[in-house]
């Protein structure tokens, strides 16, 4: 029996969090399952708020072996989390290893010694055992850290094209576009001249998308951004934003250049405004104030939450697997990620680099090394 060093999380009802080092035992693989000795997972956005929820970070105290971090939340905010109070959960969605035992399948022997890319949840450890439909198999010569960001980011950015096409929209608007994300669905973009509009907020994001062959940026910064975001939008006739930011007015900004767009050579009255479909979809938290909207937009609109996975179960499978494919390979073009900092598990509890990486900068992203 194989034992790893895995990373859980913790909340009490009493209001504390507890994120440990724990060390368990991986189980033997049952036929369709392999054992993936993890060499790189990153830390993502979306990790953030299952690790951390809502404590204060700021008061973090480490233990002396470093191998427990604790952190007081305001008990005020403990609803937010009320489903998961007095439960050890793992954490780590993503990441990348080779496998070192399999199941009996033959498609699961198939993979001893390969390079995959695992999505299940609690990749912060050193093994997995997962089912193979967790895995991305990526081509021979692929690094760990190469194929480390093969779900998140990629499925989320090919999916956002799938949802586009399945809901008939032409055109896309994209939100805090510079981003890791934001780059692979511009270079997607490209290769299927797919109009896409990019919100950011400030000169070097702008360089950032302008470097990979962006046509449309809005700068959030510029007193010309509303002016601006309208003319993106009146060019591409795009109707679907994927929103990152979530709170303040942003998602109301682009739904009103939508509607601006789509009445300007309307005359007469109108009470309900135009009849296109103008749809927002929030997948991220960057800003947690309350989502602002001045409705000024007609009747036809709709602002929704979207995540990838209630997506791919839209999706055949078989589409699903040419998706995988194109990931394996396109992994280190349309799909390539780097990263700034390579750090450990212990390290992941560092206060002073959790500052850093909770921070969630652009062009800044913190690579797990399980070995270290």
């Amino acid at each position: 029996m194989t034992t790893s060093k895995q990373l859980f999380t913790h909340i009490s009802s009493e209001g504390e969090l507890k994120i440990s080092l724990k060390e368990v035992e991986v189980p033997q693989p049952k036929a369709h399952q392999v054992v993936v000795q993890i060499e790189a997972t990153p830390i993502n956005p979306s990790d953030m708020w299952p690790m951390f929820g809502p404590a204060n970070l700021a008061e973090g105290k480490l233990n002396a072996d470093k191998t427990e971090l604790t952190a007081p939340i305001d008990k005020n905010y403990l609803r937010m989390v009320h489903t998961r109070l007095d439960q050890t959960l793992p954490i780590g969605n993503e990441g990348a290893g080779v496998v070192v035992a399999a199941g009996d399948s033959p498609e699961a022997q198939a993979l001893l010694g390969k390079t995959v890319a695992v999505l299940n949840g609690a990749m912060y450890a050193e093994y997995c055992c997962v089912p193979l439909q967790s895995c991305i198999v990526h081509n021979d010569g692929v690094t760990a850290e190469q194929a480390a960001s093969s779900f998140v980011n990629p499925l989320t950015s090919l999916s956002m094209v799938e949802n586009m096409r399945l809901e008939g929209h032409k055109a896309i608007v994209h939100t805090a576009a510079a981003s890791s994300l934001g780059q692979m669905l511009q270079r997607i973009c490209n290769d299927e001249n797919i109009p896409l509009v990019n919100i950011v907020r400030n000169k070097e994001q702008e360089d950032i998308l302008k470097a990979i062959g962006a046509k449309y940026i809005c700068n959030s910064s510029n007193e010309s951004f509303r002016a601006d975001l309208y003319k993106a939008i009146d060019e591409t006739g795009a109707t679907l934003c994927f929103d990152a930011i979530g709170g303040g007015e942003i998602a109301s900004h682009v739904l009103a250049a939508m509607e601006q767009s789509a009445t300007k050579d309307v005359t007469g009255f109108n009470t309900y405004g135009s009849d296109a479909n103008k749809q927002v979809y929030v997948y991220g938290g960057l800003d947690m104030s309350p989502t602002t909207l001045n409705r000024s937009y007609g009747m036809t609109w709709s602002v929704s939450g979207w995540l990838l996975n209630r997506f791919l179960a839209r999706l055949e499978l078989k589409r699903i697997g040419e998706l995988h494919k194109k990931i394996a390979n396109e992994i280190n073009t349309t799909f390539a990620s780097t990263y700034t900092d390579e750090i450990s598990l212990s390290d992941v509890l560092d206060p002073a680099t959790i500052l850093k990486y909770y921070a969630k900068k652009t062009g800044s992203k913190f690579l797990v090394n399980p070995t270290k």
